[in-house]
């Protein structure tokens, strides 16, 4: 079974950011959003290790944050944090829709 580095990778990107949110600007909220979204994309990025066909939470977790910081960043027009995450929550939804359509067909 291969790991899926880069679902590790953005979901530690994602914590980080909630992280460097909080130390930055004493943000509670970005801390807490940080940690959650980004410990659901370590389970989902798990999950994927274990059985590639399984990209549901991360698929949920990555769409939910290209809409939320999308809109963020769409509001605010300030590409950090809003904007990087949006567009790595984008390419992370691109690449997990590839893998559904990928995915051998069982019978």
């Amino acid at each position: 079974m291969a790991v899926d580095w880069l679902g590790f990778g953005y979901a530690a990107l994602v914590a980080s950011g909630g992280l460097i949110g909080y130390a930055k600007a004493g943000s509670v909220p970005s801390l807490a959003a940080g940690l959650f979204f980004g410990s659901l994309a370590g389970l989902g990025a798990y999950q994927i290790s274990q059985n590639p066909n399984n990209v549901w939470i991360s698929l949920i977790t990555s769409g939910t944050l290209t809409a939320v910081m999308g809109a963020r960043f769409y509001n605010s027009g300030k590409f950090m944090p809003a904007g990087l995450i949006a567009g790595v929550s984008l390419l992370m939804v691109g690449r997990l829709a590839l893998k559904m359509v990928d995915k051998p067909h069982e019978k």
